[in-house]
C-alpha cells in the first residue's frame, strides 16, 4: 500500500490518499480541501496515478476534516464512510462552522453512507485496512491500520509527541488516553503513525517520548 499526504485549509489538516499500486484502488481520508487549488491538487494526483476512488473515509467528523467531503463524493461517486458515533458532529455542521467563526457553503449536515465500526476490515486490492475505534477526541474517532504496510492513520487521536484536544463537544480525556494505550500503543513499534495534523512519527517514538503517555 502507498500513501500520499496533502496539507489543506487554515487548520493544516492532513488529507491522505492511500492506494494499492497493482489494482489502483484508493481511499481518500479526511478530505480537507476548501478552494479550487486544493481540489486540483487532489484531482491531479488521482488522475496522474490512474486511481479509482473506492472509499471516502473520515477519521472523525470535526469540520476541518470534512470540508471536501461533498466534492469527493460527487466527483468520484463514493459515499461517506465514518463512525455514526460522531453523528452529534455530522448532523451539526453549521453549528461547528459558527463555533470557529467560519463562513462556509457546506450543508447543515452530512450523512454517513457506510458506517464503520471497531474491527471492520476494508480492502484496497489484496491489502486490508483495519478499523480501530479510538474515541476520546470525539465520540466516533477511528484509526485506519494497514498491517501489511506497517502504518496507521490516527486522525486527531495521536500526534507526534502529543494527543488530540478533548475540550470540544464529545471529547473525553480519560477515554482518549485509554484508546491510545489499548488500541495504538499495542501496535508493532515500527508502525509509522500518520496523524491528522503535523508530521509523521512511529509507535516506538511515541512510547519513548510522548509526555501524555
Amino acid at each position: 500500500m502507498k500513501i500520499q499526504r496533502f496539507e489543506f485549509n487554515l487548520f493544516g489538516v492532513n488529507t491522505y490518499i492511500i492506494y494499492d499500486a497493482d489494482s489502483h484502488e484508493a481511499a481518500v481520508v479526511d478530505p480537507g480541501m476548501t478552494d479550487a487549488r486544493e481540489c486540483e491538487a487532489i484531482d491531479s494526483f488521482i488522475s496522474s496515478n490512474s486511481l479509482t476512488i473506492k472509499y471516502l473515509i473520515n477519521t472523525h467528523m470535526h469540520i476541518d476534516h470534512l470540508f471536501g467531503d461533498e466534492y469527493i463524493a460527487k466527483k468520484y461517486g463514493t459515499g461517506i464512510s465514518a463512525s455514526t458515533d460522531d453523528s452529534i458532529l455530522s448532523e451539526r455542521i453549521a453549528e461547528q462552522a459558527r463555533m470557529f467563526h467560519l463562513r462556509t457553503d457546506m450543508p447543515d449536515s452530512l450523512n454517513v453512507d457506510m458506517p464503520l465500526h471497531d474491527g471492520d476490515r476494508l480492502m484496497l486490492g489484496a491489502e486490508p485496512i483495519d478499523v480501530l475505534a479510538v474515541p476520546g477526541h470525539s465520540p466516533g474517532s477511528i484509526a485506519l491500520y494497514c498491517p501489511e504496510s506497517k502504518f496507521v492513520i490516527t486522525g486527531d487521536a495521536l500526534f507526534r509527541n502529543s494527543i488530540g484536544r478533548t475540550d470540544l463537544p464529545g471529547g473525553n480525556y480519560s477515554q482518549l488516553i485509554s484508546s491510545i494505550t489499548k488500541k495504538l500503543m499495542s501496535l508493532p513499534p515500527d508502525t509509522t503513525v500518520y496523524p491528522g495534523h503535523g508530521p509523521s512519527t512511529t509507535i516506538a517514538s511515541e512510547l519513548r517520548h510522548n509526555p501524555f503517555l
